[in-house]
């Protein structure tokens, strides 16, 4: 049985995928599963392409099997919209460093925003596979749809607003903490890869070059303008996520941020001055208070309740 150039290349698929999964799930698993991470987006893609290239050696014993024909063909489609979900949540990690020490221009929920329109395009990419499979089993002829279409327009507008989150935040990433820093380097490096994968997308879906056809199309084409790109993306990400280190969860007790350092747990002189403040103003009106008979009443009260609170705070202050 002879193995086409197609199914050597979803070979070399399953021996990259499976090791970059087993890497995606250490990430996950150390740096968490949160949206914000992005490793969970890699996890996604690792298995879309595993499945994938699974699907596409099958027609070697079953080339009847339509079935195996379009799934294969819609993961294939599909793997860009994991890998910009997962920039976008390495981008988001960074914002929180920076954050800790100055605001952005760039807020959390613009990225928020991003990747809504980027699972609405993947959404809709599916349901255009899927009806574009359904015209091939008809007439042998696998041709993008309008849902698809959509769906690759929709990419393309959250690749435009990734560029331009990435470059706003390019002015404030000298605040980010320095290992940080390197998050912003690989979605730097990721954004031309990603931009040749949606170049791929846009001519399977918008032409109707046979190269670029998702079933039928030049497997050379595939691997240099897609999968090569997708296999760097990956390589970056992951790289750099084996480099990061694990996020502490901040402490908070009583309504206020405690950060855990190596000589003290006490508060920063940052958290307190707020706190300060807030007392000053309590106690004046406290005082005008003071002068009505109410006002005496619910002083006496409020002060009771004080003291409670300082007999709280104590308990958790350490001796320096």
């Amino acid at each position: 049985m002879t193995i086409s150039y197609r199914s050597g290349i979803s070979i070399a698929e399953l021996v990259v995928y499976f090791p970059s999964i087993a890497i995606a799930i250490f990430l996950s698993v150390r740096h968490g599963f949160s949206r914000n991470a992005g490793w969970m987006f890699l996890i996604i893609f690792c298995l879309a392409r595993i499945i994938g290239a699974c699907m596409q050696l099958a027609t070697i014993n079953s080339p009847t099997e339509t079935s195996l024909y379009e799934g294969s063909a819609i993961l294939n489609n599909i793997g860009l919209s994991p890998l910009t979900l997962a920039a976008l949540g390495l981008l988001s990690r960074l914002l929180d460093s920076i954050n800790k020490s100055t605001h952005t221009f760039v807020r959390q929920y613009w990225l928020r925003v991003i990747e809504l329109i980027v699972v609405v395009g993947l959404v809709l990419g599916i349901v255009g596979g899927v009806n574009a499979a359904s015209a091939y089993v008809t007439d042998g002829h696998y041709q993008p749809g309008t849902l698809n279409k959509a769906g690759t327009g929709l990419s393309i507008l959250a690749y435009v607003l990734l560029v331009s989150a990435t470059a706003f935040t390019a002015f404030s990433v000298s605040h980010a903490e320095h290992g940080e820093r390197r998050l912003f380097t690989a979605v730097v490096i990721a954004l031309p890869l990603l931009l040749v994968r949606l170049i791929y997308s846009i001519f399977s879906t918008f032409t109707t070059n046979k190269s670029f056809n998702l079933l039928s199309g030049n497997p050379t084409v595939l691997l240099c303008v897609a999968l090569i790109e997708e296999l760097l993306i990956v390589a970056c990400f992951e790289g750099t996520g084996l480099t990061l280190k694990k996020v502490v969860q901040e402490e908070h007790v009583e309504g206020a941020r405690m950060i855990p350092s190596s000589d003290s747990n006490s508060y920063t002189e940052t958290q307190q001055r707020p706190q300060q403040q807030q007392r000053g103003v309590g106690s004046k009106i406290m005082a005008v208070l003071s002068y009505t008979i109410i006002g005496r009443i619910i002083t006496s009260m409020m002060g009771d309740k004080e003291r409670d609170v300082e007999m709280q705070r104590q308990e958790y202050q350490v001796p320096k």
